[in-house]
């Protein structure tokens, strides 16, 4: 296991306004791992800048003063889906409901090649479960676009996308990533994944792949020599004690494989969503996230704050609440947004660089494996 702050010496803390945090940041800066109730007491504590700073010592001790970003680009192929998950706005049952869209090979082929951002080296692509496109049209797509942007990294599907490819194809889980690796898959994303705590997550996305079997595809992928990410939907049904499960079930098999890059907590937004009477999640609720994140998952490298989702003030607060990346350009982003995301759709590079830099970060540009790209002067 990583110690959590490598050398303890340097995270030391005092004067906490919670005597219990105190013992907290005893066990971090001894690099003792913490406890679920350790967890519970961080989504507790009333000290709210207290785990702020002890998660910003973490984060500082792993990556200096850097905040990661990337060029990418989102692509979102189809919203039509055959699950009814409570907290979606994006999802329509069928491909002739109102709002509905499935693009076709050459329209992604050409939103790749004609709206990635200059230097962009990342597709994002997901969507939903669509009940009539064919196990090919996934793999001609890949192909397709590795054809055309071979430089370009593809971070595709998510593991209950993949767990849906091996129902229609008749294939197993791992079979269907073998293809998919072959037609150019370099990643997965970590969407899907919203709360593992099986009681909640059954209340929210009953129909959904269950979080043992998410937890599983995961496994294979990191088994096969893919990286992948990892997410957890906050602010919904779910209880602190599931939040704590879930990151305790991802520390898990982080420790089994090390196949995860990036833990990135998604905020729930209720408009158009079977729970719209729910609030959106607080500032406070979005920042106590990302520490207790930095926190708890020890063997996590880093921590992302998504701009999309908690809009960029949050997000550059967050870099001294334990995040060291902000996500990229995007570009084009509509799940979050038809949930009423108010944030852009995109921002440029030099839009992500002043954010950085206003939060008294050092921005660096990476790739989608966290490799650190030289920007020109």
């Amino acid at each position: 296991m990583d110690k959590p702050c490598p050398e303890p010496a340097a995270c030391g803390l005092e004067g906490f306004a919670d005597p219990e945090l105190e013992a907290i940041a005893a066990k971090v800066e001894e690099g003792r791992r913490l406890s679920a109730e350790d967890g519970l007491m961080l989504f507790r504590t009333p000290d709210l800048l207290g785990l702020g700073a002890l998660a910003n010592r973490v984060r500082e001790a792993r990556h200096g003063n850097k905040t990661y970003y990337n060029i990418n680009r989102h692509i979102n192929y189809s919203n039509v889906c055959v699950n009814t998950c409570r907290f979606c706005a994006f999802y329509r049952p069928t491909a002739d409901s109102p709002g509905a869209w499935t693009y076709s090979l050459e329209q992604i082929f050409n939103k790749a090649v004609e709206e990635m951002p200059p230097g962009g080296d990342e597709l994002h692509i997901v969507g939903g479960l669509h009940p009539d496109l064919p196990y090919a049209y996934y793999l001609e797509m890949l192909r397709g676009l590795k054809a055309r942007l071979p430089h370009v990294h593809l971070k595709a599907f998510t593991a209950v996308e993949i767990a849906y490819l091996s129902k229609i194809s008749g294939k197993h889980v791992r079979a269907v990533l073998e293809d998919l690796i072959e037609a150019g898959l370099g990643s997965l994303p970590g969407g899907g994944a919203e709360v593992l705590t099986p009681s909640s997550r059954r209340e929210v996305c009953g129909e959904k792949l269950t979080g043992k079997g998410w937890l599983n595809i995961h496994r294979i992928a990191h088994r096969l020599g893919l990286k992948s990410n990892t997410t957890l939907l906050y602010g919904h049904k779910e209880t602190i004690e599931d939040r704590v499960d879930h990151l305790i079930q991802l520390r898990d098999l982080q420790d089994e494989t090390g196949g995860f890059q990036v833990f990135i907590p998604l905020a729930f937004h209720p408009e158009n969503t079977a729970m719209s009477e729910l609030p959106k999640p607080s500032g406070a609720t979005d920042l106590r996230m990302i520490a207790v994140g930095r926190l708890m998952l020890d063997n996590f490298a880093h921590i992302k704050s998504y701009w999309i989702m908690v809009g960029t003030k949050i997000a550059q607060i967050a870099q001294h609440f334990g995040a060291n990346d902000l996500d990229g350009t995007v570009v084009e982003e509509t799940i979050y947004h038809m949930a009423g995301a108010t944030t852009p759709q995109g921002l440029s590079v030099k839009e992500l660089r002043k954010l950085i830099l206003e939060a008294g970060r050092i921005p660096v540009r990476r790739d989608t494996l966290y490799r650190e790209i030289p920007e020109a002067a």
